[in-house]
C-alpha cells in the first residue's frame, strides 16, 4: 500500500507529497532514524487541531442556532476527541500508512487510537496547507461531521469520566477513583496505564499518552465492563 492509494481512498491528491508523508510520520520513527532529516507530524497536528476545531465550530453554529455556547462546546468536544477521530482514522485505513518506531508499531488498543487521532489532525493540517480551506472543509464534512447526530442524540458528547461517575454514584453510591498503575517511556513519549476503582475494587484499566487520556480510556473501559451504555 502506498500513499497514492490513500489519496485515491480519500479523493484528494496532494501537490506536495512530502506534506502527506510528514502527516503520517510519528516522532518515534524520526527518533529511530540516524540521518535526522525527516520531520515528524507534531507541527501539522498543531495546525490541524485548530483547523478542525474551526470547521466543526462553524458547522455546529449553523446547525444548532438555538443552542447555547456551553452545549455547542460539548458537542464539538464529542466530535474532535481522540476516540472519535481515532475511529474515523481507522475507518479510512490510516493505520496501514503510519510510520512508527518498532516499539510503537507493537502498541495496540487505546494507545494506537490516540496515535491515529493525532495523525488524523496532522492530515487535516497538511491538507489545509496543500489544498486550502474549502477542500479541507469538504473532507471533514464527509468523514467527521456525519457523526454529529449520533453524538448529540445519544449524549456521547459527555466524556466517559463524567458518565462513569454519575452511574457509579447511582448504582453503587460511590464516587470512583483513579490510580496510576504504570508509566513507561521517555518524557516526551510516555505511556500511562491507569485503573478506575469503585471502592477498593478495580473495574477496568486504560492507557494513554497523558494521564487525562488514560483516565478517559479507563472510564470508557469501565462503562463497557459494567454494561453501562
Amino acid at each position: 500500500m502506498t500513499l497514492a492509494d490513500f489519496e485515491k481512498r480519500i479523493g484528494v491528491t496532494f501537490s506536495d507529497k512530502r506534506l502527506l508523508e510528514t502527516a503520517f510520520t510519528h516522532r518515534s520513527f524520526v527518533n529511530e532514524q540516524k540521518n535526522g532529516k525527516r520531520e515528524h507530524n507534531e507541527r501539522l497536528e498543531f495546525l490541524g487541531d485548530a483547523v478542525l476545531e474551526l470547521i466543526t465550530t462553524e458547522f455546529l453554529y449553523k446547525r444548532y442556532p438555538e443552542k447555547a455556547e456551553g452545549d455547542l462546546t460539548s458537542y464539538r468536544a464529542g466530535l474532535v476527541n481522540a476516540s472519535t477521530l481515532g475511529t474515523v482514522a481507522t475507518g479510512l485505513g490510516m493505520n496501514e500508512y503510519l510510520l512508527l518506531s518498532k516499539g510503537e508499531a507493537r502498541d495496540t488498543g487505546r494507545a494506537r487510537q490516540y496515535i491515529l487521532a493525532n495523525t488524523f489532525e496532522a492530515l487535516v493540517g497538511a491538507m489545509f496547507l496543500d489544498q486550502g480551506y474549502d477542500v479541507t472543509r469538504d473532507f471533514i464534512d464527509a468523514h467527521v461531521l456525519p457523526l454529529t447526530g449520533d453524538i448529540v442524540e445519544k449524549h456521547l458528547w459527555r466524556d466517559a469520566k463524567s458518565r462513569f461517575q454519575e452511574l457509579a454514584q447511582e448504582h453503587d453510591g460511590v464516587t470512583p477513583s483513579y490510580k496510576t498503575l504504570s508509566e513507561v517511556g521517555p518524557d516526551h513519549n510516555k505511556l500511562f496505564t491507569i485503573g478506575v476503582f469503585v471502592g477498593d475494587v478495580e473495574i477496568a484499566q486504560g492507557e494513554g499518552r497523558s494521564k487525562q487520556e488514560a483516565e478517559q480510556a479507563a472510564a470508557q473501559a469501565g462503562l463497557d465492563a459494567r454494561g453501562w451504555k
